[in-house]
């Protein structure tokens, strides 16, 4: 079973347990899906609202996708 760290809180979880964000290869695009198949360069959370604004407010998930995208708006509204 494939191992992952949350870019939020640093804990390493299964991939089943955490939401992957993955910046597509070709476009550019920033695209949500928990059980993505999709090529590109891929961060993943916890489920837990807090890791999510942990990894937005110091700019982890930045960090992680090579992005100097605003990114605030992207998990606004979203329900997992």
């Amino acid at each position: 079973m494939p191992k992952r760290k949350c870019v939020g809180c640093g804990e390493i979880k299964s991939r089943e347990e955490l939401l992957k964000i993955t910046k597509e290869f070709k476009s550019g695009k920033i695209v949500i899906e928990p059980s993505s198949k999709i090529f590109g360069r891929s961060a993943y959370f916890c489920y837990n609202k807090n890791c999510q604004e942990l990894a937005l407010k110091k700019n982890k998930l930045n960090r992680a996708l090579k992005t100097s995208e605003d990114l605030k708006g992207l998990l606004d509204g979203r329900e997992y």
